[in-house]
């Protein structure tokens, strides 16, 4: 589970941001939403790790992951941790499944290809596993970043805008599986959002003002 107590962050002398507490359990989902400037996007990158709190804590089980170190906290992010954030940042010149493998070797030292494919192939990708992510869709490059985000099958599941550039149709679609899938994991879902669709699929909402 990750649940937070107390955050703050600021950027420097500029924007500050008080955070509600949040808490969220093995397999269930909270969508975090909030106009443009509520710090929406700050406090999933707080949660994880990729910036670090003025104050608070942020715990991932029983670990505080404000108080790591660069090192453990990158190790710890690797193996815990799932991102799917709004840029994919793929390496361009390695195919959709080298991209989902890389993955784990980065966090075990060890590529799991047969994994990587059978993820592909869950999110309807087996067919494009050979492709470049800059020939897939928006739409498949967004369920190839899920399965990178979901093979080393981690803990928490953070999402940044995941439908944002999506159709109706398809945003749905994206939002039962990336449901389906943390509790198929078992992995405690954290999705932030302006977008209304998800709001009304939903139900444990916390708004940022």
């Amino acid at each position: 589970m990750i649940a937070t107590k107390n955050i703050t962050f600021s950027y420097g002398k500029g924007t500050s941001f008080v955070f509600p507490d949040i808490s969220c359990s093995d397999g269930d989902t909270i969508l975090i939403t909030g106009g443009s400037g509520k710090g929406k996007t700050t406090l999933l990158h707080l949660l994880g790790g990729l910036l670090r709190p003025q104050a608070g804590e942020i715990l991932i089980n029983t670990t505080d992951i404000g108080i790591l170190s660069e090192k453990k906290l990158d190790h710890f992010r690797g193996k815990n941790i799932g991102l799917v954030l709004q840029q994919s940042y793929f390496i361009a010149s390695l195919s959709v499944l080298e991209n989902v493998a890389l993955a784990s070797w980065l966090a075990s030292g060890k590529q799991q290809i047969e994994k990587a494919k059978q993820l592909l192939q869950y999110l309807d990708l087996e067919n494009h596993i050979h492709k470049l992510p800059s020939q897939l869709s928006i739409g498949q490059q967004q369920r190839v970043s899920i399965a990178r985000a979901l093979i080393n099958e981690p803990k928490v599941l953070l999402a940044d805008e995941p439908t944002s550039s999506l159709d109706d149709e398809n945003a749905l679609k994206v939002a039962d599986l990336l449901d389906n899938l943390a509790k198929e994991y078992r992995s405690a879902l954290v999705i932030v959002t302006h977008d209304s669709r998800l709001k009304q699929r939903f139900t444990n909402q916390i708004t940022l003002s």
